[in-house]
Formats: C-alpha cells, sequence, structure tokens
C-alpha cells in the first residue's frame, strides 16, 4: 500500500523524532510535520527549560517514571505478559537521574538537538505551534534557518494539536496535514509551496483567565522570518518605569523575592493529562508584589508583539548563586496583569549554557534574557509591565543561595519586537473548520476531574500547590480493556529559604479486564541541600490488591550548575 514516500508527523515528541530523522536524510524521508516539538533539547525541552532547571519538569520526570511501570496486555502478548512486566519493572530507569546528571547543554543534549543540524534537514517541514505551548520557541527558528521548504503556523493554543486547540479558536488542522501530505508525497500542485511562510495568531489583550475558553485575536501573515513587518522597540529602564529614551540616572534597585514568586504563572505544559483544567496563567499581581516593576505609560495606540523578546540588564548579585526571572505582563486600566510572555535565567550561565562563569557577589555584570515567543495585540489605554524577580517557582527550582539582586535600570532595555501597526497581512479565515476522527466506542466508568490548590501555612511559613489530575476511566468496546491514571502534584516552599524546596509526584495506573486487574503506582519526591539534589522513588506494582514488585531509590546528585 505504500509507494516508498514517507511522511512522518507528531506532536510533542513525535514532532522531535520527525525532525531528527530528517537530519538523517532517509531516502524514503519526503515530508515532515512537527506539532508543539523542540529544536534545542537542553533549552527548550523538558529538562532545562530555559536554561533553567525547572521545578515543575520534576512532574515530566516522574510521569515518565509511571509509564516506564505500566503492564503489557495480555490480549496482545499473551501468557507472558508477567514476565515482561517484571523485566520492565527490574529496568525501569529515573529519567530525572539522568538528566540531572548532565546540568549543562554537554553532548548528551546536543546529539538530539536539531538546532544543531539545520543545514542536514533537506525536506520540507510544517512547524506548527502555540503561544501557551511549554515549547513556543521551535516554529519561528525553523522558518528562519531551514533552507528546504518550511512553512511555519503559531496559535494561541497549549500542547494540543490545534484542532482541539485550547485556548481556541480551534481550526481545521487535518485539512492543512492533509494538503501538505498531498503536495509533499503525491505531488499534486495544491499551492501550500506558494502561501505565506508563516501564519501567527496574535492574541488580543485579554483579562487573566486560567481555563481554555477561546482568545480573540487576528492571523496575520509574514513573508518570512526575521520579517521585515517587525522591528525592535527599546524601552529603557528607569526609576520612573519604562521609558522611550534612556534615563539620565545612577540609580540601583534591589529585589529579593520571596521564594513563592512564580506561583501565578500556571502550568508548565498544560493540557498534557488534565484536558479542560485550569492551568493557565492567573492574575499577575500576586507575583508583581514580589518583583521590580517597571511600567510604561498608557498607550495612546495598540501595539501589537510578534517575535522574541528580550531584556538586556546590568545588576550585581550578592551571592555565589543566583538567578533571574523576566516576565512581560499587560496590565489594564483595573490593574489586573496578563501574562504575556516570560525567561529565566541561571546567571551561572549567563555567557552560555554549555559553561559556567562564575558570580563574584557584589560585582556588576551585564546579563541578556530572552523570553519565550510571543504573539500578542496591546490594547490603547493599557501599559505594558517588565517585572523582574529573582525567584519563579516553580518554574525555576531555585539556586542554593537566598541571593539579592542590585539591578542598575539606567543601563538596562527591553527589547520588544514590534509589528508595524501599518504592516497588513490579516488573513481573515486561514483555516477550516476544526476536524478530528471520532474516539474509539467506549464506556466513561469514571469521568475526568482535576484541583488546584495554593494555600499558604501561616505558622510555618511554608506556601504549597497541589495540583490533583484524574483524567478519568474508560473501557474499550472492542478490547473491554477498562483503564485509567491519576496524577498528583505537590510543590513545596518557604518563602524565605530556597533550600526548602520539595515537589513530590505520585502516579497511578489501572488496567482490567475479564478478571485481570493491575496496578501499578510510582512516586518521586525530589528535595535538595546546598550539595545536592535528593531523588526519594518508588514504584510498586499489585495484582488485584496484592502487591508483588516493589523497588527504591535513593539518589544524591551534585549541583554541578544548579
Amino acid at each position: 500500500w505504500c509507494d516508498g514516500n514517507v511522511g512522518m508527523m507528531g506532536i510533542s515528541w513525535g514532532g522531535i523524532v520527525g525532525l531528527q530523522a530528517a537530519t538523517h536524510r532517509p531516502p524514503a524521508l519526503k515530508a515532515v510535520i512537527a506539532v508543539g516539538a523542540s529544536a534545542d533539547r537542553y533549552y527548550d525541552d523538558g529538562s532545562y527549560f530555559l536554561g533553567c532547571y525547572p521545578g515543575q519538569t520534576v512532574g515530566w520526570g516522574a510521569v515518565m517514571f509511571g509509564f516506564c511501570t505500566r503492564p503489557p496486555d495480555p490480549a496482545v502478548v499473551g501468557d507472558r505478559w508477567r514476565t515482561m512486566w517484571f523485566e520492565r519493572l527490574e529496568h525501569a530507569p529515573m529519567m530525572l537521574e539522568t538528566w540531572l546528571n548532565h546540568q549543562l547543554r554537554d553532548a548528551y543534549w546536543l546529539q538530539g538537538s536539531v538546532c544543531e543540524h539545520y543545514a542536514d534537514i533537506r525536506v520540507p517541514v510544517l512547524a506548527v505551534s502555540g503561544w501557551n505551548d511549554c515549547w513556543p520557541n521551535t516554529v519561528l527558528r525553523l522558518v528562519q534557518n531551514l533552507d528546504s521548504p518550511c512553512r511555519g503556523i503559531l496559535g494561541p493554543w497549549g500542547h494540543v494539536y490545534p484542532c482541539f486547540g485550547k485556548p481556541g479558536p480551534a481550526v481545521g488542522f487535518i485539512q492543512e496535514a492533509t494538503r501538505w501530505w498531498d503536495r509533499w508525497l503525491k505531488g499534486k500542485e495544491d499551492g501550500v509551496e506558494d502561501e505565506p511562510p508563516l501564519l501567527a495568531y496574535l492574541v488580543q489583550g485579554h483579562r487573566p483567565d486560567p481555563t481554555p475558553a477561546d482568545r480573540a485575536g487576528r492571523w496575520v501573515a509574514e513573508p518570512g522570518w526575521p520579517s521585515p513587518n517587525v522591528a525592535d522597540r527599546a524601552w529603557h529602564l528607569s526609576l520612573r518605569g519604562l521609558c522611550d529614551t534612556p534615563a539620565d540616572e545612577d540609580a540601583s534597585m534591589l529585589i529579593r523575592s520571596p521564594q513563592s514568586t512564580g506561583l501565578m504563572s500556571g502550568e508548565y505544559m498544560p493540557w498534557f493529562v488534565a484536558p479542560d483544567a485550569a492551568e493557565l496563567p492567573l492574575d499577575q499581581r500576586a507575583d508583581d508584589a514580589g518583583s521590580l516593576c517597571f511600567d510604561t505609560p498608557p498607550l495612546d495606540q495598540a501595539m501589537d508583539i510578534l517575535g522574541t523578546p528580550r531584556v538586556r540588564l546590568r545588576l550585581a548579585c550578592d551571592r555565589p548563586t543566583g538567578l533571574v526571572a523576566a516576565r512581560l505582563c499587560d496590565v489594564a486600566p483595573d490593574g489586573s496583569s496578563t501574562l504575556v510572555t516570560y525567561g529565566v535565567l541561571n546567571l551561572a550561565l549567563r555567557d552560555g549554557r554549555e559553561r559556567l562563569t562564575p558570580i563574584e557577589p557584589g560585582r556588576p555584570f551585564a546579563v541578556t534574557v530572552r523570553l519565550n515567543d510571543t504573539g500578542y495585540a496591546v490594547p490603547a489605554g493599557h501599559r505594558l509591565r517588565l517585572a523582574i524577580s529573582n525567584a519563579f517557582w516553580p518554574m525555576a527550582w531555585p539556586t542554593p543561595d537566598a541571593a539579592s539582586l542590585t539591578i542598575h535600570p539606567g543601563t538596562s532595555v527591553l527589547d520588544l519586537p514590534v509589528r508595524g501597526a501599518t504592516a497588513g497581512g490579516i488573513v481573515d479565515a486561514p483555516f477550516g473548520p476544526p476536524d478530528t476522527a471520532p474516539s474509539a466506542p467506549h464506556a466513561v466508568l469514571r469521568g475526568a476531574r482535576s484541583r488546584r490548590l495554593i494555600t499558604r501555612d501561616v505558622a510555618t511559613g511554608v506556601v504549597t500547590l497541589d495540583v490533583d489530575v484524574d483524567p478519568g476511566e474508560v473501557r474499550l468496546d472492542d478490547t473491554g480493556l477498562a483503564f485509567g491514571a491519576r496524577h498528583h502534584q505537590t510543590y513545596r516552599i518557604r518563602d524565605d529559604e530556597p533550600l526548602s524546596a520539595r515537589a513530590d509526584y505520585r502516579s497511578t495506573f489501572t488496567f482490567a479486564r475479564d478478571g485481570w486487574s493491575v496496578r501499578a503506582e510510582a512516586r518521586l519526591v525530589v528535595s535538595c541541600d546546598v550539595e545536592a539534589f535528593v531523588l526519594r522513588g518508588r514504584i510498586s506494582a499489585f495484582e488485584g490488591e496484592t502487591r508483588v514488585f516493589e523497588r527504591d531509590w535513593n539518589v544524591r546528585v551534585p549541583r554541578t550548575a544548579y
């Protein structure tokens, strides 16, 4: 049934694999569609997101810990399922330990990073992602760097296919994929190579809303990337806020953020396991209170932001370790603060993620913080806010020292990619309606639910984020297999102590059919001291209610970069 022309499509790791395969140029591979993928396995992936070790990667490492414990299906492999399951359990890896043993951007990460091999990709690539995805930065990099035909689509979505687009609007991704395959696998002249290389959705400024509701906005087409329609606008930091011209002042500002600063920033990978949970950022005012905030005056006219904001800071740190986080917010006339995008930098990696540059306490130095790519339309009358903090929990694991930063605003600048007000290129309806295949016939045995709860113990000072996700349980009609899962994450920290950081992830997977009932459980707890990360893990397997397997880990990994 195959004529020898092969295409690869996938989301997340599936998209990464397609791009990686393309760098090896197998003759049969003719085109790739990569959705929510990563081009840099260190900077834009699940391990050292933005170049800082993220607390929420504990969840990703832990859920993989759990996924590796799931059993083979007897209906597929027969009576040897139990032997296979025990072999799997005996050899289950703790991926988080491996990741933490590579705290710099070394050969372990480079060998899988397609950004090191752009020139080796010779096949057409359709790159798709969303501004609320955990990895929004890949699309512009591919459009900019590939010599082969490349088309980029960036919507408002999280880590989902655009036909399921959340937040909406969802779009007809299946139709776009079909046109891509028709052209590059079947040779049909459908004109996809003549369409704009980049379609981007500019999200209209809105109130903070953590739910996956539709976002108003408009699609714009760009002739390539970088686009001639976009130019950096410099906003200079000053004691008065963000200014058009450099401030004539020799001032300094001190910041020592509460360690819980960052809790309003939402989920690292929205809707990975909970399709309708409230996982987007909340009102940023609580995090703004723990930050140095620089505001523009109310804008005389709307401003369209498209691309990669960067913050150039001159600062000093009073300890040997520290980090800096920058958030760009849209502040409405009523004071509500909507997160537009953010970036984080471990100060010891300021000269590149491949090497450590020691911090000399008290000595000023220059850093550049790259924020995530974004497309956002700030309404007239709103203000832009740049919020600088030295904590961003749980997105970024705290460095060992309770440091303070001294910011020198007179020599610090926000470079904002602004799309020209008269650029045009507005596309009213670039996609058809969303279309998806019907679900396999099934019965819902337990409905999905989720809960996110932030609490503060006033006696101990501990701030806790509890995330409880139950994707539910279903039974497939054609095979009779019933399966379900539960995931619970707990992040704890004290505002005055970075070494109090603790992440606890628990997952449960259940499978049953005709008297066969098994359960796999995994738990991973991560804490730290000055010298090391401490990983305590356990996997357990059950037949019915009888525990038939258990394995424990107690691992210390030296803190070499974090």
